[in-house]
């Protein structure tokens, strides 16, 4: 299946947490969304991976995401080398993105860093044709490269290079981040309290979306950096 958009993300509930609003509004324009996990966020003080892939096949439902994989990548010490980074070029290879969504280039989880740092690595890699790869079947793969890498922004504040609006999506993206029940708040819960499972954690987490629509003139928005300079045709389609 050929995506229009392919979201990275280092730990299943990055994708919600950061652009749950881009991938529903995008969806409802009759794009292709996928979203890759690289590991299953083993490490988290709450729950266990297989918790976290049920409410990962909860959150996707809600989205209503075109495919989701997990490359079940070791979390807390993936690095960006060869092994890592060829197993992603297959996958950027398979469903051909035209647009590419990435952890935070910068951000209090160090996983969020390089997981940023091998996506894009990944994605100019993954037009080099010299580089050959295959699917489970054998089939050579073709090069392909992701005409835009944009990062979203995480726990940390980055001045975002652009905003997209998502105020028509926020109640589906809360949605999806409470599919997530073991790692949020839950007054029920009898596992130990981490960063994420406060009630503060989810406001923080609305209050930002707050932010970055009230900084285009919204309710809510989304924020985006990107290495590459981005360029209009048309000036009647910005906000």
């Amino acid at each position: 299946m050929k995506l229009d958009i392919l979201v990275m993300a280092a730990h299943p509930d990055d994708a919600e947490l950061s652009c749950a609003g881009t991938i529903c509004s995008h969806i409802a324009q009759g794009k292709k969304v996928g979203i890759v996990d690289f590991t299953r966020g083993e490490l988290g003080t709450r729950g266990t991976p297989e918790i976290r892939q049920a409410e990962s096949d909860a959150a996707s439902a809600i989205m209503g995401i075109h495919a989701r994989e997990n490359l079940g990548f070791r979390d807390g010490f993936f690095v960006n080398d060869e092994e890592h980074l060829m197993k992603l070029i297959r996958v950027i290879r398979r469903y051909k993105p035209e647009t590419v969504l990435a952890n935070a280039i910068f951000d209090r989880h160090p996983d969020h860093i390089k997981g940023a740092e091998l996506a894009a690595d990944a994605c100019f890699k993954a037009g080099l044709r010299m580089i050959e790869t295959f699917e489970d079947d054998g089939t050579p793969q073709t090069a392909w490269r992701p005409k835009n890498v944009y990062h979203y922004i995480q726990d940390r504040y980055i001045q975002p290079d652009f905003v997209v609006d998502i105020t028509a999506y926020w109640d589906k993206k809360e949605a999806s981040i409470r599919a997530f029940r073991s790692q949020f708040f839950d007054p029920s819960s009898k596992e130990p309290e981490s960063y994420l499972s406060s009630p503060e954690f989810l406001k923080f987490t609305e209050a930002r979306n707050r932010e970055m629509g009230h900084a285009i003139g919204v309710t809510f928005g989304e924020g985006y950096t990107s290495y590459k300079r981005i360029g209009v045709k048309d000036l009647s389609a910005l906000i």
